[in-house]
């Protein structure tokens, strides 16, 4: 077969990026497939290009609703039509609907809780099935950051399957974490193929700033001076659309604000809209980027820093996927220290929401128990995992082990968030020590590497700004205190 003739003719590309021919290989070959391709390589063409070239149906695990919704309208827009997110985005009718007809759809992108149902388990086990996709498989890893409960039930889903070839995308796995995959899916003749992580094109900066008010100085000073389109990540929704509101005041044309709070119409067309040139710079949470494709990225800019080295390779991945010479800077204060903290502790259930699910998930909806507890979606997913695994215990000592769980999965997270911080004030290469972080070694280094490599980011600058000089501060006992108040 010639996969050139089928690139050129299905999407209308002349060659292949990194791995990705690799990896449809091995997938068509029939065999097991865990692929790690760095942010940016263009993963989802191998399940689709695989899909086209295999008989039967394509189910696609993602942990996103927006990110499977936004996969579903790309491919509508190249006139791929058989494709089809069973989601809540779905009302009643539709999904009853979907479902009736799911047969005659090539690719259904699902998330692992969906799976989990027995009608929509029962559907997808009576379709021919030849290829099993879970994009962002380090959620199916205990030692991920982003562990997600439900993707461990995915090797026994595959059986319902008929043990269909799988096909495990990640851009960011330790050894551990592959491992864990593999296993969790039931791999047996298979492949890995593994690329680094590094991306020698973006140059990392981490700029310690004194007060918030410095930070907000320095953000505005970026975007205005910085060419090229960029995303600036932020961990607050308000925050994310009070800055792109002062960034437009200061006279910075062309910024709009992202969040997953706002409607899915509007969110489709601002991607849109940025990946047409039309937008320039985009204030973001996290829930912008994943499987948005735009190749002159020149800058990510972290107003608030991610809570591990896996999230924050994800972002900044986003950035140079021309190739082309590209930034990535963290702003940072002492006082943010807390906020990555208080943000993962909230995405965890509290005492009482344990202790009141317990009691209250066999006689309450779901929609009853979200009201009745405030509940987050990740504090739901936890608890409705974990509260069948331990059913056979009496209440009490069925919220103890539940409450054990909680504070593993917490004390991992601050493990990670440490890394993070730790990278951070380190006064060595950062590239090296994220390549360490990942049992990587640096071969050979760039020029343009890292601000303690002696990189500026004023030479991507229209102007010049002077240098801001900072006191040191005693960041070890400052995260000492919070990780333990």
């Amino acid at each position: 077969m010639d996969l050139l003739k089928e690139l050129k003719e299905n999407f209308g590309y002349r060659a292949f990026r990194r791995g990705q021919q690799e990896v449809i290989e091995s997938v068509l070959s029939g065999s097991d497939t865990l692929a790690m391709l760095p942010t940016g390589t263009g993963k989802s063409l191998c399940f689709q290009l695989s899909g086209y070239l295999l008989e039967g149906q394509v189910i696609i695990v993602s942990p996103l609703l927006s990110l499977m919704q936004d996969q579903v309208e790309q491919m509508k827009v190249k006139r791929e039509k058989k494709a089809i997110a069973i989601n809540s985005f779905l009302s009643f009718p539709e999904k009853k609907r979907a479902l009736e007809r799911l047969h005659a759809f090539k690719f259904i992108f699902i998330s692992p809780e969906m799976l989990s149902n027995p009608d929509i388990r029962e559907a997808v086990e009576n379709l021919d099935v030849s290829l099993f996709v879970i994009d962002e498989a380090h959620c199916i890893s205990q030692w991920g950051p982003d562990f997600r409960p439900h993707y461990l039930l995915l090797g026994e889903i595959r059986k319902g399957l008929g043990n269909p070839a799988v096909l495990a995308l990640t851009a960011t796995a330790t050894k551990e974490v592959r491992d864990d995959i593999k296993n969790v899916l039931h791999f047996k003749e298979h492949n890995e193929i593994v690329y680094s992580v590094d991306r020698r094109n973006i140059t990392l900066t981490v700029e310690k700033v004194d007060t918030h008010q410095g930070k907000i100085n320095k953000l505005i000073d970026y975007a205005a001076s910085l060419t090229g389109p960029g995303v600036i990540y932020f961990s607050s929704r308000r925050l994310a659309e009070e800055l792109a509101s002062l960034l437009r005041e200061k006279g910075i044309e062309n910024v709009t604000h992202y969040h997953g709070g706002m409607e899915q119409e509007e969110r489709i067309l601002i991607q849109q809209q940025f990946l047409t040139n039309k937008l320039r710079i985009i204030c973001a949470t996290s829930a912008f980027g994943m499987g948005i494709n735009k190749e002159n990225i020149r800058f990510i800019i972290h107003f608030h820093f991610s809570s591990s080295l896996e999230a924050y390779l994800q972002e900044i991945g986003r950035a140079g996927r021309d190739g082309n010479e590209s930034a990535a800077i963290v702003l940072f204060t002492e006082q943010d220290l807390s906020l990555p903290l208080h943000l993962m502790e909230g995405e965890l259930p509290f005492d009482h929401q344990i202790e009141g699910f317990v009691n209250l998930h066999e006689s309450k909806s779901a929609d009853e128990l979200y009201s009745a507890l405030q509940l987050s979606e990740s504090q739901y997913r936890f608890l409705d995992h974990y509260v069948h695994d331990y059913s056979g215990n009496d209440p009490a000592r069925q919220s103890q082990k539940i409450k054990q769980l909680r504070d593993e999965r917490l004390r991992y997270k601050k493990e990670k968030l440490v890394s993070m911080v730790k990278w951070m004030h380190a006064d060595s290469c950062r590239r090296e020590g994220i390549l360490r972080y990942f049992d990587e070694k640096m071969e050979d280094r760039p020029a343009d590497c890292c601000d303690i490599c002696g990189f500026e980011v004023k030479n991507l600058h229209t102007y010049e700004t002077a240098a801001e000089v900072i006191p040191e501060l005693d960041w070890e006992k400052r995260l000492e205190k919070i990780l333990m108040g």
